[in-house]
């Protein structure tokens, strides 16, 4: 089992209330490749920040919709991870409440619930036009480059990725701001911390005087913040086995 540095320790110890704040890194270690990661294949020559906003949805829908689909073949074909897992199972053994920038479902099928994503979800499909959720479409075998959009079974809208592009308003980031002012400890997990506006969860907790730990293989020194360099999936387990 892997050694919990003793500042580690100290900074999670007699925490009542905490906040998990996941990234990209804690996906990569079950293989999936971060957003801005080089593409493969059909989709090499496409740019995501090209395909990620509301203009693009607009001007090419069944390009956009083949894209996320793609996305979602991916997303079901990887396995959550130890770190997935010890989250959940840390979270029912205390009063934790997870916030995620990531848009897979790894989290729940680890078992963790009432995960809240900040930038949506691949598996939430939701309609373009009256906002209701949509049941998610199986990604076709192979890539594709145009796929149609599904209509919404409520109102015929074409039913788009459930995630928050660019030019969106994250979801619950004002609930999760809420619940790192009520919160002893926010542990920040496969993320550098510095892209806002998930970044200003953290600022906020340095600022209140919160314990912050950061647990990242690339994790950088900062005030007011415990840095353990490691991953998500090697150092989770360790910790909550010494919870």
């Amino acid at each position: 089992m892997t050694q919990v540095p003793a500042d580690v320790l100290e900074a999670v110890s007699g925490a009542r209330s905490i906040v998990v704040m996941t990234g990209a890194g804690m996906s990569a270690e079950s293989g999936l490749a971060t957003f801005r990661d080089p593409h493969e294949g059909l989709w090499a020559r496409f740019r995501p920040e090209e395909l990620a906003t509301p203009e693009a949805w607009e001007a090419d829908r069944d390009l956009v919709w083949a894209w996320y689909q793609w996305r979602v073949g991916q997303v079901l074909a990887a396995e959550p991870n130890a770190g997935h897992r010890a989250l959940a199972e840390w979270s029912r053994s205390t009063d934790l409440t997870l916030v995620t920038q990531n848009v897979d479902d790894l989290h729940e099928r680890a078992g963790s619930t009432d995960v809240r994503h900040l930038h949506g979800s691949l598996v939430a499909p939701r309609c373009t036009d009256c906002a209701r959720p949509a049941p998610p479409e199986p990604p076709p075998v192979e890539p594709v480059e145009r796929l149609t959009p599904p209509r919404c079974e409520h109102c015929g809208g074409a039913v788009r990725p459930g995630v928050v592009w660019f030019g969106e308003v994250p979801h619950g980031i004002d609930a999760a701001a809420d619940a790192v002012v009520a919160a002893d400890l926010l542990v920040v997990v496969g993320t550098s911390g510095v892209v806002y506006p998930a970044a200003g969860l953290t600022d906020l907790a340095v600022e209140l005087g919160r314990r912050v730990l950061l647990v990242d293989p690339a994790a950088a020194s900062r005030d007011g913040v415990t840095s353990w360099r490691t991953t998500a999936a090697t150092g989770l387990p360790a910790l909550v086995d010494r919870w």
